[in-house]
Parts: structure tokens; sequence; C-alpha cells
């Protein structure tokens, strides 16, 4: 029988939880992220070759789960929430390169696998008739709508969504506020960290959270982090039987959670090999793995706005993974991409090579070019985190022509849409949660 593997705060000084709790609780109560004691090995053999993205989660978070009360249910969870493919597909213009498409599911971004993977982990968790739950997420674009779409509907589940008014692209607002019923946005007067302060901020407010029950689903939750595991397990088995090579990765990346999981899949074992993160004028993990001190710093607005982060939350994380900065430098690189140099990768592959990009994933493509120009021949995958189409007013005047929607983005345009103004103040969103849940509050005759 496998041992429970227990999950401890990065801050070293809450209690230790089983996976359950850690899911339900979002943050540890000292302020930290969870994390599993220790990471588990795992071998190439273990996995189904003829298995899809669903199997390859349920073998690989299996160690995970043991002991845990939702165990008996992975292979339930993961069948129910990743219907959707993240294919490997070869750039024929580019030889040894692949791009790894993450933008299959409902809300056309990568952030569908975790939010519908915390869903599914969420209704088995609360059960029926439990108290009412309210979910904070902030969003720096595609978190938002992922999470809105996985919850919505939920019964007893109340969705928060907090993102900085004007720094997302028309269209991911638009996601953001159309679903209504049980999901409301909070258009914040602010950046992308005032978001992510606030809602920390509300989650270790013991006072509020004993009126109003909250839990997260940013990737500071480990029900989103684990399950974005997969798809790079899936893609580093299917290279290594194909090609008997590994996985070498170029990963955009903000809030860090992406690339943790590309980082955690490498450190179970499988076959991953080099991390490369593409990241854009925000310059806080540059800087860091370019040898300075960490120094999270307010955040600038770019054309690739999921990844506006000036304080990744995953950086303690990976941190805990890997706590020799000398070693972290060694394997993990990150470079800035400027708006200008995005917008020039976009136009360029465009009109070359006739494939469109996401402003997220133009900062990873604009690595590859720099390599391939400095002579590196290795194999290449490129992650691809977001459709075109969501940024249709930064990529079609680059490209002169319309990109095609995907349906499942196109019926959420046809909705009516609309969020509520807040200051990007603490206060402000504990003042909002609190009377909502007394206008909600039942009137006692």
């Amino acid at each position: 029988m496998s041992v429970a593997l227990r999950y401890l705060s990065t801050r070293g000084t809450a209690r230790a939880a089983t996976l359950s709790e850690a899911i339900a609780a979002g943050m540890a109560p000292d302020g930290g992220l969870y994390v599993p004691e220790r990471l588990p090995a795992l071998l190439l053999e273990q996995f189904d070759p003829d298995g899809n993205l669903a199997d390859t989660a349920a073998t690989l978070l299996a160690p995970f789960f043991a002991g845990d009360a939702l165990a008996g249910e992975l292979r339930a969870i993961c069948a129910e929430a990743l219907t959707f493919p993240t294919p490997l597909r070869a750039l024929p213009q580019h030889p040894k390169t692949s791009l790894l498409e993450l933008f299959h599911g409902p809300t056309a971004a990568f952030k569908d696998v975790g939010a519908r993977f915390l869903a599914a982990c969420m209704r088995r968790l609360r059960g029926d008739g439990a108290a009412p739950l309210t979910i904070l997420v902030a969003t720096s674009g595609d978190t938002g709508a992922a999470v809105a779409a996985a919850f919505h509907r939920q019964p007893g589940i109340e969705v928060v969504i907090l993102y900085p008014d004007g720094r997302v692209s028309p269209r991911q607002a638009h996601q953001l506020g159309c679903l209504g019923d049980n999901v409301h946005a909070l258009r914040v007067q602010g950046r992308f960290d005032d978001c992510q302060r606030m809602v920390k901020a509300a989650l270790n407010d013991p006072a509020l959270q004993a009126q109003v029950p909250l839990s997260s689903a940013n990737s500071i939750s480990l029900g989103r982090l684990l399950p974005q595991m997969s798809y790079y397990a899936h893609a580093a088995v299917a290279r290594c039987r194909e090609r008997r090579e590994p996985l070498n990765l170029i990963v955009p990346t903000g809030n860090l959670g992406n690339a943790l999981a590309a980082q955690w899949v490498r450190t179970t074992g499988l076959p991953v090999s080099q991390i490369k993160l593409a990241c854009n004028a925000n310059a806080t993990l540059p800087d860091f793995f370019a040898g300075h001190d960490y120094a999270p710093r307010e955040a600038l607005a770019t054309l690739a706005n999921a990844m506006d982060v000036g304080a990744p939350s995953n950086f303690e994380r990976l941190r805990w993974t890997l706590p020799d900065n000398t070693l972290l430098r060694a394997q993990i690189q990150a470079q800035s991409v400027d708006d200008r140099t995005i917008s020039t990768t976009i136009a360029t592959h465009a009109r070359e090579h006739d494939e469109v990009f996401c402003p997220h994933t133009a900062t990873a493509m604009h690595l590859l070019d720099q390599l391939r120009e400095a002579g590196n021949q290795a194999p290449w995958t490129v992650v691809a985190t977001a459709h075109p189409a969501k940024f249709e007013s930064v990529v079609e005047p680059l490209i002169g022509r319309p990109v095609e929607v995907p349906v499942a983005l196109g019926a959420m345009l046809q909705r009516p849409s609309s969020a509520e103004a807040m200051a990007a103040e603490d206060d402000a969103l504990r003042r909002w949660l609190l009377e909502r849940a007394t206008r909600k509050a039942p009137v006692l005759s």
C-alpha cells in the first residue's frame, strides 16, 4: 500500500495537511503555499503508451493522491476534466521544433486544464449539503475565464474574479463577465499584483473566513498546479517513445505556475531536459536567473498581458524545489522579451511561415529564434499557452487578416458581459464580500 504524502507550507510553520485539505484551503494558514513533502520518482514504463491525456494524468498523479480521500476518484476526476487534447505538433518550417498546444479547452487557454481538474475535485470534496464557499481568483487574463467556466452553476459555489481594469484584452474581459449566475467579475483599478495581494489578504483573514468561507483557484492552489504537470508528462513520454529523446521546453510564464509544473515533472525523473522561461518586460524572474537578488516589483502592462506579474507567487514553491540558488540558476534560464519584439515575432512568423501565435507564445518563439540564429540545433518544444483569437486587437493588425475564433470562445463572446468596478484596496474586497454575504443571508422570522 502506498504511503500517503503530507503537504507542507513553503513557510514552514503551518501543520502538515492531507491533499484534500490543501486543495480545499487553497493557501496554508501561515500564508505559504502547499507543497508535497517530497516529489515522487516515476518511471517511463509506468505510463500506458496508448493512453490519452487523462490516462497519463491518472498515472502521474497517483502518488500525490495516495492515501487521500480523493484517491479512489482520481481516474474519474481526470476523465471528467481532461476531455480535450494537448497536441504536440511539429512545425514543418522549423526543423526539430514542436508546438505544445494547450489552448484547445473551453476558454482557449492552458488554464482550462487546472481549472477543470480543481472543479472536479471540489465537487467531490464538498458533497451534497455543504456550506456555501466563495472561490477568489486574481487573474491577469486567462485564469479567471477558465475558473469561471469550470465552476459555472456548480451548486454551493460562488466565484469572484478580480482583474486589472484595462490591462486584459477586450475578449478576455468579455469572457470574465459573460457567465453570470454564480460568477462575479470585479474590475480592479490597479495592476494584477494588486488583485493577487487582495486575494491573499482575504484568504489570510480569519475573521472574514469565519463569516464568508473562502478558497482559491489561482495557481497557488495545488488542485490547479498538479494537473498542469500532466501535459508535460504526456508530451515527454510520447517524445521519448517516438524519438528516444527528452523534451526541451521553452515556457512562457508570469506567475510561474506553468513553468513550475514543468520543473516538477523533470524532478520526478520523467524525460524533460532543458527548461527556458520566456517572460515579457516584467523582469523579476529574468533578473533573478541572471544572478541578481530576487526583487519583486510593480507589474508593467505589456502586450502579453496574462504574464504581467511583478511578484510571481510560485517563486516560493520553486525555491522549495531547488533551494540552492546556484543549482536553480543552472537548471533554469529566463529571458525578457519586450513589446516591439513580440510584435515583430508575430508578424514575421505569420508572413514567413503562416503560423499565428498569441503574444505569450510569441515570447517563447522569440527565444527559439535566438537559439537557432546562434546555431543551436537541439530539438525544442515551444509551449503555446493561449489561442491567438483571444488577442485579436493585438494580433490581427500585425498579420493583416482575421484570426478564426474557436467555437467555444465564439459562444462566450455572444453572451452579454458586465463587471463591477473596485478600488485596489484590501478593505474594498473585504467589504464587498461581507456585504454580499449579508445580502444573501436568510431572513429569520
